[in-house]
């Protein structure tokens, strides 16, 4: 009996011992001074649980971090690299790197140096609120699940030429990645996905990149209220399935606000084009898309529309005031209205009568006219020509000739509701 009142008393003990362990009232906050070395020593006296609260100053980087424990600074807590590898590695879950500035990466493409390097196993890894400056990436997230980077200003490598710089976020297989309200400019894509999956990017800031948004085989991943500024192209979405766009910005962008290239089954919807230099959205062999419910606005062209895409629904968009509102090049006749309801398009002069918010006339954005300038450009030269104007006042009395292309056979009266552009958006 004695015996046996040992045993369990001993094992209480252990036990005890045990959820001390894992008690978080149990871990140490570490004040680390700026001094040389005094990072690197409390890292390796550090357990999990424990705090790392940096002192303002400059602290000696690179480190690893290989616990799970909090990396907090105080305003103007700095950690700078040697320009060789990653400043910050983490290589252990629930790490936390806050309210840090963060420079001095190396420029191999190769390891794609960075800022802050969140490997395989840094599942549920926090990044947030930091200053990750003059790296050649700002966060790689390489690997782990439920990360989240958040509230971030990444800045890239002005000296370098443009398609040197990394990307300011680059994300390769990381499912449930959660970045948002992130501030990225001055590098190469403000977020670059590679063969990762049920990511979400919001309300994050893009501007002075090459694409704010770069999807590559990555699927049911979630893009909303963002804002892309000056970019060369918004949001480039390639080789993905499923994806959801929504209530995005693309302002100034210098070529396209939306591209789908190979990207098949996504939503599209409830986003805002405005003033891109050539198209607000390109589709290129993309198949099976829900476009709905989006404004696109002054662009020379509103929608180029290959005939390698196929069965995508067209409803509720806005176009206005687009040189050319739509091109698309290819024999099919496409109707753009679902149930009833099509589009709003800004030049369709038309009556109606019964008051029921649907024009009395359908609408075609083309004609042959059109069709002949887009194969054989130098017959721009003959537009103003009395043959020219007799052909299309023919196709509009007979509309049999018309060629085949894109028709709205319910365009809308008035845009939608949900086009009206956002407070300080339109320029």
């Amino acid at each position: 009996m004695h015996s046996a009142l040992h045993i369990l008393s001993g094992g209480i003990t252990f036990l005890a011992a045990v959820l001390a362990g894992l008690n978080p009232l149990a871990a140490e906050e570490w004040k680390v001074s700026a001094e040389q070395g005094a990072l690197q020593q409390a890292l390796t006296k550090a357990q999990a649980g424990d705090i790392l609260r940096l002192a303002a100053g400059d602290h000696q980087g690179p480190i690893t971090i290989e616990v799970p424990l909090q990396l907090l600074g105080t305003d103007g807590a700095r950690v700078t690299g040697t320009g060789t590898g990653s400043v910050i590695t983490v290589d252990a879950p629930d790490v936390t790197v806050s309210n840090l500035i963060i420079t001095g990466s190396g420029l191999s493409h190769q390891t794609l140096d960075a800022g802050v390097k969140l490997t395989k196993k840094a599942d549920r890894a926090t990044v947030r609120d930091n200053k990750i400056l003059n790296n050649l990436t700002g966060v790689d997230v390489h690997g782990p699940d439920d990360a989240v980077v958040s509230n971030n200003l990444i800045e890239g490598r002005q000296d370098l030429r443009p398609n040197e710089r990394g990307n300011g976020i680059y994300v390769w297989n990381s499912p449930h990645l959660l970045a948002e309200f992130n501030t990225i400019r001055f590098g190469r894509d403000g977020v670059f996905v590679n063969t990762s999956h049920k990511d979400t990017f919001r309300n994050n800031h893009f501007s002075q990149l090459r694409f704010a948004v770069h999807y590559m085989h990555g699927n049911s991943g979630v893009i909303e209220g963002n804002v892309s500024e000056g970019n060369d192209i918004g949001y480039a979405l390639m080789f993905s399935d499923r994806l959801k766009v929504r209530d995005n910005v693309s302002k100034g962008d210098k070529h396209h606000g939306l591209m789908l290239n190979y990207a098949n089954r996504a939503k599209i919807e409830g986003n805002q084009v405005f003033g891109g230099g050539e198209k607000c959205l390109f589709m290129y062999n993309a198949n099976k898309n829900k476009v709905t419910d989006n404004r696109f606005e002054r662009c020379p062209i509103g929608v180029h529309f290959t005939a390698g895409s196929a069965r995508n629904k067209f409803q509720g968009n806005a176009f206005i005031r687009n040189k050319t509102q739509v091109k698309y090049v290819g024999s099919r006749s496409l109707d753009w209205s679902t149930d009833g309801r099509g589009n709003f398009w800004s030049d369709h002069a038309a009556f109606d009568m019964n008051g029921d918010g649907l024009a009395d006339t359908a609408y075609r954005p083309n004609d042959m006219v059109d069709q002949v300038l887009w194969t054989q450009p130098s017959a721009k030269i003959l537009i103003g020509s009395p043959a020219v104007q007799l052909l299309r006042w023919t196709q509009s009395q007979f509309p049999a000739l018309l060629p085949g292309g894109i028709v709205d056979n319910a365009p809308l009266m008035h845009p939608p509701a949900g086009s009206v552009p956002n407070s300080g958006v339109q320029g």
